[in-house]
């Protein structure tokens, strides 16, 4: 088969997990379990990794055209397909579990994907590809029908059972399901007005059976479902459409149990097809997390804000004098090592395939002043006495940051090679006690705000002595670099330096001049292949804090042309081709877009 490009596939999610379908209307993953699961459908990453394709006979052929759209306010995909014969809808989903309504969803979803098939005109004939391949390809399931007409796979861990119902039901003209070996096959004619269900259910071997589920029912249920927490939020400001997308695809990238948010949906997509740099990014890191509370409290409401910081709290546990973790398992969990999984042959024969991300052992400085500026952010909601968690966090953070703030690190992009004196994670540190400080009187007797004033004052005055670098006009990536590193945009957003600095003029000016893409697109340093999403939309932000408001909305509006038919940003933007590139959907780029579009609503804003 022909890889099809990243931007070609529609997201689903049931805020426990989350799956990819196709243009080509083939479910290509799916971690069923929960988001850094091991996939039953994994063709994603290796055509052999499993599948589940639904869609006309005709698909591909002359004369096929497909269209699709999300039902509104939800993460339900509707694709049309128009045939010669005749036109038929497939609409997908992964279940809400039933009467699930504002902050609930997620939190028993059912592990059940939804697929319906509706004739809209003429008579199409459909196929039906059946394919699953537990543990990331490597387990070929036993299929065994069931006397209620369903097939169950079964292999290791996994049970997964398929089941078809229509309304009225599959006519006499239809061929039975044909169980082979590895896969179950199926052809049938849907003509206009006549309603086809499957679903496919998954369980644990020697646990929790398969749901069962009636597919049509559960779908409207689903629909309502998304679409009642959706009434509950509100956003007043610019590119509302845009805005209310992204904010729901952020609730479909966090697993409802914990409220960790997944940095993506996906493992190992690479930055440059053929490239090794191919990250699993289905675990939480506290960075993206705390932007994604801050994007959510312009985009939604921050009702749940204890309860995601009581997580984050529990997951870091007691700080000490060793490094901050950067990011964690959805449930808190601190160990997710890396491992490369060799039998697959990766996106685009992009090698390795990694599973679990070793950018947890690495020490980055930035961390700790993400989370408290998040927690200062969104104080108003916390009380005005904190737990004694989350105090606990608080100050331990700010007294790890005075005591680490000088050490080098790896910095806001994870290098894998050496630790700097990184400009951002510097400023970072000082965002941690600027925000430790305005804290103070919720932190109880052992806060130290004098102190840590005091050595805020001393991180100020080291990056603009040694993060300046005269050759170059602009503030380096890192201490005496004349490199550029579109990370420094972060400094006028924290707070740290007015856009209107001269210095921090010249710096914006140098980004835009020397890491310029294209197309509005921003890399983040200058051997980088692609134009990365998030510094684009932080480079909006700047312009509108600088005053130049006419050029960040033209910016903004090329940066939306960057979006799949369906509203969707991976990592990365191709500037050549204007392919989208690495994880997807990236939770990181949408929070960017929610940002920049907060900012040119209220430019004075905090």
């Amino acid at each position: 088969m022909d890889q099809l490009a990243i931007s070609d596939y529609g997201f689903l999610s049931d805020c426990r997990s989350g799956a990819l379908v196709g243009r080509d209307g083939s479910i290509d993953w799916w971690c069923p379990d929960r988001f850094d699961s091991p996939s039953v459908f994994g063709r994603l990453l290796d055509t052999e990794a499993g599948h589940w394709r639904l869609a006309p006979s005709a698909a591909g052929l002359p004369g096929h055209r497909v269209e699709r759209a999300y039902v509104a306010d939800t993460l339900v995909l509707r694709t049309v397909h128009h045939t010669p014969e005749g036109s038929v809808a497939v609409t997908d989903a992964l279940a809400a579990e039933f009467g699930a309504r504002g902050h609930q969803l997620g939190m028993n979803s059912p592990a059940v994907l939804l697929r319906v098939v509706e004739g809209l005109a003429g008579r199409v004939r459909m196929s039906l590809d059946f394919r699953p391949r537990p543990e990331y390809g490597l387990l070929t399931p036993y299929l065994h029908e069931q006397p209620d007409g369903g097939v169950l796979a079964a292999a290791g861990p996994v049970v997964l059972t398929l089941h078809a119902g229509g309304i009225p039901p599959l006519h006499a003209g239809g061929i039975p399901p044909h169980v082979d070996r590895d896969r179950v096959r199926q052809e049938f004619e849907v003509s206009a007005g006549q309603v086809v269900g499957f679903d496919v259910a998954y369980g644990q071997a020697y646990g929790t059976a398969p749901a069962r589920l009636e597919p049509v029912a559960a779908l409207a249920e689903t629909v309502q479902a998304w679409q009642a927490y959706r009434e509950s939020h509100h956003y007043d400001g610019r590119y509302p459409e845009q805005v209310r997308h992204s904010a729901t695809v952020l609730t479909g990238l966090t697993y409802a149990r914990s409220g960790a948010v997944a940095a993506a949906l996906t493992t190992s997509l690479p930055e440059r097809i053929g490239g090794d740099r191919n990250y699993d990014y289905r675990y939480s890191w506290l960075r993206d997390f705390a932007m994604t509370l801050r994007a959510l409290w312009v985009a939604a409401c921050p009702s749940e804000a204890s309860r995601l910081f009581a997580w984050a709290a529990r997951s870091i546990g007691r700080v000490g004098p060793d490094p901050v973790p950067v990011l964690f398992g959805l449930e808190g969990e601190r160990d997710v090592s890396e491992h490369e999984c060799a039998h697959l042959r990766g996106y685009g024969g992009s090698l390795p395939v990694r599973v679990g991300n070793d950018a947890w052992r690495q020490r980055q400085l930035d961390v700790p002043g993400e989370v408290v500026a998040a927690v200062w952010q969104l104080r108003d909601h916390l009380g005005e006495a904190f737990d004694t968690e989350l105090r606990e966090m608080v100050l331990g953070l700010a007294e790890q940051v005075a005591a680490t703030w000088h050490l080098p690190d790896r910095g806001i992009w994870e290098t894998r090679d050496t630790d700097r004196h990184y400009l951002t994670s510097k400023v970072l540190c000082w965002v941690a006690l600027d925000r430790a400080v305005r804290l103070a009187p919720r932190l109880g007797d052992r806060a130290d705000p004098r102190r840590w004033a005091r050595i805020r004052d001393e991180i100020r005055a080291a990056v603009l002595r040694d993060g300046w670098h005269e050759r170059t006009g602009a503030y380096g990536g890192a201490f005496g670099s004349p490199e550029l590193d579109a990370s420094v945009l972060l400094l006028p957003l924290v707070g740290f330096l007015p856009a209107t600095d001269p210095r921090m003029r010249a710096t914006i000016e140098a980004v835009e001049r020397g890491l310029g893409a294209g197309d509005g697109l921003v890399r983040r340093w200058d051997t980088d292949p692609a134009g990365f999403l998030p510094c684009s939309f932080w480079l909006v932000e700047c312009l509108v804090m600088a005053g130049e408001l006419g050029r960040a909305e033209a910016l903004f509006e090329r940066l939306l042309g960057h979006a799949n038919d369906i509203g969707l940003f991976s990592e990365q933007i191709d500037p050549r081709s204007g392919a989208q590139l690495g994880n997807t959907p990236q939770a990181l780029s949408h929070i960017g877009l929610v940002s920049a579009a907060w900012r040119l609503t209220d430019p004075g804003t905090d």
